[in-house]
């Protein structure tokens, strides 16, 4: 497993900030040269400490739509199959494994109560899934 110091740290916390922060204003920022910089994300690329860059936007200054967290228990050992289809729903954004009551965390997107409606009954119909329970993002705050 690959250490990282506080450099590291740092730089990955500005990342997550702002992920298209041009090299010369992280290496201001951190004051270091670009070169450190440039080496420093490099090695954390290759290492898979960063995954990619890529913007956080606003759920109310996106598209408009339903927003939603699902809470979801999965009977036996049926979580990996559980799992593989419901990455197959386009409208699933994020899917955790959770410890606790509930097996998996899901956020869910749908652009309308219709379409969100049908996710719901899809997602409760997936063998394997016992129980859910659903809250609607109302806004961010």
């Amino acid at each position: 497993m690959q250490m990282f110091d506080d450099l590291d740290q740092k730089l990955i916390g500005i990342l997550r900030e702002d992920g298209r922060a041009p090299i010369s204003k992280l290496a201001s920022i951190l004051g270091v040269s670009r070169a450190t910089v440039q080496s420093r994300l490099d090695r954390l690329l290759d290492s898979g400490a960063v995954l990619g860059f890529t913007i956080r936007a606003r759920q109310d200054h996106g598209p408009d739509g339903v927003h939603a967290i699902m809470m979801i228990e999965v009977s036996g050992q049926s979580t990996t199959a559980v799992i593989r289809k419901l990455r197959g729903l386009p409208e699933l954004r994020q899917l955790h494994s959770t410890n606790g009551k509930w097996d998996l965390v899901a956020q869910l997107s749908a652009e309308s109560l219709t379409d969100f409606d049908r996710v719901l009954r899809q997602v409760r119909g997936v063998d394997g899934i016992t129980n859910s329970e659903t809250s609607i993002l109302l806004s961010s705050v």
